[in-house]
Formats: C-alpha cells, structure tokens, sequence
C-alpha cells in the first residue's frame, strides 16, 4: 500500500494562513458535477444556434461522459507520482480552458472537441479531490469533510438543471447558451489563484507506474464501443461501425487479461482483477452500469421533449426539473438509513420506484402528447427523483461497504469509472431510440425512450438480487 508524504513547505503554509482547503476541493467537484447537468437545458438552444446535428448533440454530453471515464483508471496514479496538488491545478486549468472555448465555439465540432477536452481534465479533478481529503484532513474532521464532499454532488447535480435554465434565459450580454459554459471560467481562475496558498502538496512514497498498455485498450475499447453507437444511425451503418463493435470484445478482454497479467507478476494493475472474486464487487458493478445507463440518457430526453416538444424556455424547463431534483434530495437523506435496515432492498425498490416514475411519465404523455399542463408530469417525475435518490446512495453504500478497507480506493474508483462508462454508453443506445422516432413527434420519441428505460429498470430491480442481502451494518470484505 502506498503512503503519502506533505510538502513541510505547504504544511507550514496551511498553519500559518488557518485557512481550510475544502472550499477549494469543493469548487473544483462542484464544476465537474454540475457541467455534466447544466449543459441538458442548453442542448436545444445550442442545436438551433450552431445547427448541430443529432449526433453532435449526443456528443456534447456523451463525449464528456467518455472521456471522463477512461482517465480516471490512471489519474490518481499520476498525483501519487507527479503531486497531487499538481494534477488537481492541472485539472482545474484544463477545464477552465476548455470550459472558454466551449462558450465561443463557433460549430458543433469545435464545442464537441472541447466537451471532450472537459471530461479528460474532469477526471485529474475528480480523482485526486478525495485524495487531497485523504491527506489533509484526519478523524472527525475527515469524516466532515467527506459528508461535506457527497453533499456537493448532490447539490451540483439536483440544481444543475435550475441554473442552466437561469443562466440561458437571462441571457446576460447575449450569451444565452454559452452562459452555461463561461461562468464556470470566473471560478475556475479563483481555484486556480488560490489553489497553491491553501493546498499542500502531497505524493506516494512508492507511487506505482501507470500501466499505459492498459489504459490504451480500455480507451480504444470503450471508444469503439461508443463511436459506432453515436455516428453509425446518421452515417447508414457502414462497415466500419460493425468492425468496430466486434472488436469490443477483444480490446476489453485483453485490457482484462493485461490486469491479471500484472497482477500475477506481483505489479500494480489498473483495476485489480482479484476484486471480481467479490460477488458484491461483480454484481455491484453490474447494477452501477445499469442504473448509470439510464441517467444522463433520461435527462437529455427529457429536455428535449420539454423544450423542443412542448416549447418550454430554459427557464420553465429548468423549474420542471426541481420537482425532480427536490425528491430526489429528500429520498437521497433517507436511503443510507434504509440500506442499514433493509439492505439491497433498498436498491431494488428504489429501481422499481424509478421504474415508475418512467412509466407514470409515458402515460402522462400517452394522455397529453405535447399538450396539457406539465403539472400532469409532476407525479412522474418525483416518484423519478424519489427512486434515484434511494438507488445511488444505498448501491455504492453496499458495494463499499462490503470492500476491504485497503481496497475501497480501488472499488470506489471502479464504481466511478463505470458509473461515467454508463452515461455515455446510455446516451448513445437511447438515442438510437428517440432521435429516429422524432419524425413521428417529440411526444412518441419520448414515450419509446421511457419505456426502454422503464424496462432498464427491471433488469436493475432482478440484479439486486445477486447483491449481498447483509443488513445493519454486517458487511463481507471485497476478496475475502
């Protein structure tokens, strides 16, 4: 196991100025959570202004899931190595960069090239924030800082929406929708400025080398994965897309057999294959994909249904939005109680509560099309809040806490990987679905999507059952 040594320089520092650190970890999290959301509300004004195709509109949010995913197996190996305070200020630099050209991007390739650019340095932050809290803070104080971390997300995700809505339709100096983008540059330079004053440095004593053979077949993996799924229906399927979703088999079966290679040989693997013994882990990782799969998917359909289809503003769609985002806030406070209680239960009920909020929404739709009032919606949407709060909280819940401590790192750095994996790849199939139905209305393209989705649900709800049924606390060590 790798320890961690603080810069006494950076230390001394922190004393002298008394000033804490988190707020500045916060900040970078909080920009992270909050662009991968904000971003649904502008799709429609951005596909109107740059005459963006279906496809570029999937990329915009697919492509950040994408590149957010891959890097983040080596991110935190790279702030053992290099400091972690150096590859979180890379981080915030790089995002911050791409974040100003997303806002003046003149077409949809230069905005979908930077979204790409946004996800990469998303995961150098995401990675080594935790890391930093690790380091810097002991104890209670720890322990606060962590609870102060998850409920940032959590507050990033739920108002995303809200101040993506704000934002366009207040169209502050005519910027509409690339307000969502450039105000993320203010306060990624006040990260940047204040980031050397406030943050020790710190790094492994013995950090392990990057496996770069490894992170090569898992990026051409998932991107040939991805690619096909997002260009393949605009392009008529040319061979080139079958090629490349056949090959995805052996790029990632080879990246696993490389981890079990490493492994064997006594080195440090990407992802430690010993974990999948673990049926926590194995199912875990299973239920995170589906339940992820169905996330940023549903929330790009269901923006475009308001706004396009029922001809909300970013505003009015936005304010929709929190009746979802309130639910889910109040679901997400009780589910780590009920997970102590009722255990995986508590996943698959919330999955089965998600379901039907899925399926309340296409009858909703079924009775009003585009019409009606969107109060007609609420009921909907809030049993979908309601069933994403208990999910996500109590499923990463019993995956960790069924991990050997030693190899929670590992687990919660799959569980995020996957989690980014899921997003893109949901976008990706669910738009196979919605964007050819549109030529039958915004009303039947968004009736199929939440019934493919209601359906993802179900599979979610019979997986649970492979997850450990230990309640109360009891809990079983991954590779135990």
């Amino acid at each position: 196991m790798n320890t961690a040594t603080t810069s006494p320089t950076a230390t001394a520092t922190l004393s002298r100025t008394r000033r804490s650190p988190l707020p500045v970890l916060l900040a970078g999290i909080f920009l992270i959570v909050l662009d991968f959301f904000v971003v649904n509300v502008a799709l429609a004004s951005i596909q109107a202004d740059l005459r963006a195709s279906d496809t570029a509109v999937e990329w915009i949010v697919a492509g950040y899931g994408l590149t957010f995913a891959v890097p983040l197996l080596g991110a935190g190996r790279l702030g053992d190595r290099f400091g972690r305070r150096r590859v979180f200020t890379v981080g915030i630099g790089a995002f911050t960069l791409s974040s100003a050209v997303c806002g003046f991007a003149t077409n949809a390739t230069m905005l979908v090239a930077a979204r790409l650019v946004q996800g990469a340095a998303a995961a150098l932050v995401s990675a080594t924030v935790l890391a930093l809290i690790g380091v810097i803070y002991t104890g209670a104080a720890q322990a606060r800082a962590i609870s102060l971390y998850a409920t940032t997300m959590g507050v990033a995700a739920a108002s995303a929406q809200l101040i993506g809505g704000v934002l366009v339709s207040a169209d502050v100096a005519g910027l509409g929708w690339r307000s969502v983008f450039l105000i993320n540059v203010p306060i990624g330079l006040s990260a940047l400025l204040l980031t050397p004053r406030l943050i020790p440095e710190s790094r492994a004593d013995r950090p392990g080398r990057t496996d770069v053979v490894g992170l090569l077949l898992v990026s051409v993996g998932l991107t040939a994965l991805v690619l096909p799924l997002l260009e393949g229906r605009q392009q008529g399927w040319p061979p080139w897309t079958w090629l490349a979703l056949a090959a995805v088999p052996a790029l990632l079966g080879g990246f696993l057999l490389r981890q079990r290679s490493l492994a064997g040989r006594g080195q440090q693997p990407l992802l430690d294959p010993r974990l999948f013994r673990s049926r926590s882990f194995s199912a875990g990782l299973a239920a995170q994909l589906a339940l992820w799969c169905g996330q940023a998917s549903y929330f790009v359909v269901l923006a475009l249904y308001l706004q396009q289809g029922r001809g909300l503003s970013p505003l009015r769609a936005g304010l929709v939005f929190t009746i979802l985002a309130g639910a889910y806030l109040i679901a997400s406070a009780k589910s780590p109680t009920l997970a102590a209680r009722f255990g995986r239960l508590t996943v698959t009920g919330g999955a089965l509560i998600l379901a039907a909020g899925h399926l309340a929404l296409l009858l909703a739709t079924i009775t009003d099309g585009v019409g009606g009032s969107v109060f007609a919606l609420a009921p909907g949407l809030a049993l979908t809040g309601a069933g994403m709060g208990l999910c996500i909280p109590a499923l990463t819940g019993i995956v960790l806490g069924n991990a050997d401590p030693q190899q929670s790192g590992a687990v919660s750095g799959a569980l995020t990987t996957v989690q980014q994996v899921g997003n893109a790849v949901g976008v990706a199939v669910i738009g196979l679905i919605f964007f050819p139905a549109l030529s039958s209305g915004y009303d039947r393209a968004f009736e199929l999507s939440v019934a493919a989705l209601a359906t993802l649900l179900i599979v979610l709800a019979v997986l649970t059952v492979a997850l450990p049924s230990n309640r109360n606390g009891e809990s079983h060590a991954v590779g135990a």
